[in-house]
């Protein structure tokens, strides 16, 4: 079984002995044996101070874009460091007076859109310079680390969903993303990043051995996530992403879809490793809540071989362009109103603009082929493994 950087700290944790400790966590910092990150900082006799928590909070209760402004009971004080605007996603300094090391240890997902890592890379640029280690606690990447996949994130649609410059579907570790940070934005930082044992870069969440903790409330499990990076985009359309139900991101409906018609156009493009079946479901809460919507249910049939960006932009394609009441959303996405949200996510306005013109899948992948055998390359220099 793979071991996640937090049992590596904890064989010896010497170094941390007299330090003031911030930990930038949430309820995923577990180990092996499922016991949490602070809980055994605090029985070590470590000086931890506070807790700064991500998006959905310390314990996972809040909904996607909804400011955490509250927190559950904890041993020591809890900052959220996801508020109702964009100066909440980085510690007052006040909140940092009397720290020596901030300590990250949150479970990705291995999409550029997933805001924990972005949250990591945001407090790193903020402690810049200052008198602050940094130490993030590796863990694997669920959806592997020898594939890359999608657009890479385009100079000017920088927000809080596309921080660094690197596809969708990236094949890294929080901590050799952390390493890359360091790197391109010139951070000045004292980070150490303690790595995995067992970990090899082929190796998706069913092979490491290790116990599926939720990272998030909408993803339950670890088809949820291979499907994420690209279901996700479907945020920038007036389609249910199945939010709102038990099966999020493995369901897209609106109240404008023939199932069997859109089932058919899917399944007609023959794209890898998925099946979609008509379906209906009635969201209790998000887009269409409490409406009996019409859709398809995406079953993985092959993760080895199943494309989830290129399975994401399909839908978006034909969803555009067979029915006449689909729209990509405007107005204000993760504190961004500049750019659509679609475009957010995608990293750039170029899918959007192939999709609205009508082009294929096959036409529309070629623009990100090229960025994908590219970043390969770009991305050994930060490996760990």
């Amino acid at each position: 079984m793979v071991q996640p950087g937090i049992d590596v700290l904890f064989e010896n944790t010497a170094s941390l002995k007299g330090k003031k400790i911030a930990l930038l966590c949430n309820y995923t910092a577990v180990t092996s044996r499922l016991t949490c990150l602070w809980e055994e900082l605090i029985a070590r006799g470590i000086g931890l101070e506070v807790i700064f928590s991500p998006e959905h909070g310390l314990f996972g209760t809040e909904q996607d874009q909804v400011g955490v402004t509250r927190q559950a009971d904890a041993p020591v004080p809890v900052k959220s460091l996801y508020g109702n605007d964009a100066g909440s996603l980085v510690p007052a300094d006040e909140d940092l007076k009397g720290i020596d090391c901030i300590i990250f240890d949150i479970q990705d997902v291995g999409a550029r859109y997933y805001t924990y890592v972005n949250s990591m890379i945001y407090v790193m640029r903020q402690v810049s310079g200052r008198d602050i280690s940094f130490m993030v606690l590796d863990r694997p990447n669920p959806l592997g680390g020898d594939i890359v996949e999608g657009t890479v994130l385009k100079q000017g649609y920088e927000s809080f969903v596309g921080v660094l410059p690197v596809p969708v579907r990236h094949g890294m570790t929080a901590g050799e993303m952390a390493r890359m940070a360091k790197d391109i934005f010139r951070i000045d930082i004292d980070l150490t990043v303690i790595a995995m044992r067992g970990w090899e870069r082929w190796m998706q969440y069913p092979d490491t051995g290790m116990t599926w903790i939720h990272p998030s409330p909408n993803l339950p499990d670890y088809e949820t996530a291979l499907l994420y990076p690209g279901l996700c985009l479907m945020e920038g359309m007036n389609v249910s992403e199945g939010r709102g139900t038990t099966l999020p991101f493995k369901l897209v409906g609106a109240s404008f879809i023939e199932s069997d018609s859109l089932a058919a156009a899917l399944n007609g493009l023959a794209l890898p490793g998925i099946y979609f079946r008509p379906h209906h479901f009635k969201p209790q809460f998000n887009k269409y809540a409490g409406t009996d919507i019409r859709g398809v249910h995406l079953h993985v049939l092959d993760r080895s071989g199943f494309k989830p960006f290129k399975t994401g932009v399909a839908l978006a394609s034909v969803l555009y362009n067979l029915y006449k009441d689909c729209t990509f959303l405007r107005g204000v996405y993760e504190f961004n109103d500049e750019h659509p949200a679609f475009d957010l996510l995608a990293g750039g306005s170029d899918i959007r603009f192939l999709v609205e013109s009508g082009a294929g899948i096959e036409d529309i992948e070629k623009i990100w082929q090229r960025e994908e055998s590219d970043f390969g390359q770009v991305k050994q220099k930060y490996h760990l493994y």
